[in-house]
């Protein structure tokens, strides 16, 4: 055994998902110094703290853990990637946010002890970071219908009914719908459209649903899915969106499907993005590119909740 202890960064948002965080703190602790990790706590502030404290501290760590949603770990990617790639320490995560798509892709196991045990593992595994304009993104950028619904709902709402409360604030947009028209440049393909929606994700899972945007999607390949919705004209035109949806038919007269390494948008209006389930700013031109293999995180993807606790 290496006599040499690995120095950890436990970043932890407290007000993430039920804040269950702090019901688990200890055991997580006592997994880390069972396996000779010197554990440091930081309890963030403020938004975007786990940035700056990743950018400034992560090179004198050897694993950067976190606790929180996935707009946690965003923040935490996020200061890693405004740091030279061979400063970047592997990053730990222990999902405890309202969905955790992102978590549920890279296969991390829901129970927080058992994820703690994941990332002694010592199994790296290089993903896709995705650029969006001077910003970072992990698993989905997105405009149109629903991509405010995270950021606008309250967390006490959140901490009380989970994924519930996006559908419920979601579905009273419903018959709201606002279109925007705009110009997407894929590789050598021009779309443009009134779109309702549109996304450039890496990820298994969006939303709570898994498979949206394919069954192939594969986190460390360097390209992107790309899903765009375009303005229903009528009910019957909304019902068959939401059935293609359903079934996971995702290109069709209505919805394009795609992937690609760098996608670029042009919009006559400024339009409103979320990165990571958090507001990304308002933007009429978004450049999207795909770092790939750029951050290592902490996922023994063969695991998923095979672990069970002594």
């Amino acid at each position: 055994m290496d006599g040499k202890k690995r120095r950890i960064l436990f970043i932890v948002n407290p007000k993430s998902g039920k804040g269950l965080i702090k019901n688990h703190l200890l055991e997580i602790i006592d997994v880390f110094v069972k396996d000779r990790m010197d554990v440091e706590v930081y309890v963030t502030q403020r938004k975007m703290d786990a940035c700056r404290v990743t950018r400034r501290r992560a090179q004198n760590y050897d694993i950067i853990v976190c606790s929180g949603g996935d707009g946690t770990l965003d923040e935490v990617v996020t200061g890693m990637m405004e740091l030279p790639r061979q400063q970047r320490a592997p990053v730990g995560y222990i999902p405890a946010g309202s969905t955790n798509d992102f978590a549920g892709s890279l296969g991390l196991p829901a129970n927080m002890k058992n994820a703690a045990i994941c990332i002694t593992l010592k199994q790296p595994f290089r993903c896709d970071v995705g650029g969006f304009n001077e910003n970072y993104f992990v698993y989905i950028a997105a405009f149109g219908a629903f991509t405010d619904v995270s950021y606008q709902t309250k967390q006490e709402v959140k901490n009380v009914l989970g994924h519930l409360a996006y559908v419920l604030e979601g579905a009273k947009r419903l018959f709201n719908l606002k279109s925007y028209r705009v110009k997407i440049h894929i590789g050598e393909e021009l779309i443009e459209d009134d779109f309702i929606f549109g996304m450039v994700t890496n990820s298994q899972s969006v939303g709570g649903f898994k498979n949206i945007t394919g069954k192939n999607v594969l986190l460390d390949d360097g390209v992107f899915e790309v899903t765009l919705i375009r303005r229903p004209k009528n009910a019957l035109e909304i019902q068959e969106i939401l059935g293609a949806i359903l079934r996971q038919e995702m290109d069709n007269k209505l919805i394009y499907a795609r992937k690609a390494r760098q996608v670029y948008f042009e919009s006559e209006e400024e339009i409103p993005w979320t990165l990571d389930g958090e507001f990304g700013g308002i933007h009429r031109t978004v450049e999207v590119k795909n770092y790939m293999q750029a951050v290592a995180i902490m996922a023994n993807r063969e695991m998923q909740e095979e672990i069970t606790e002594e």
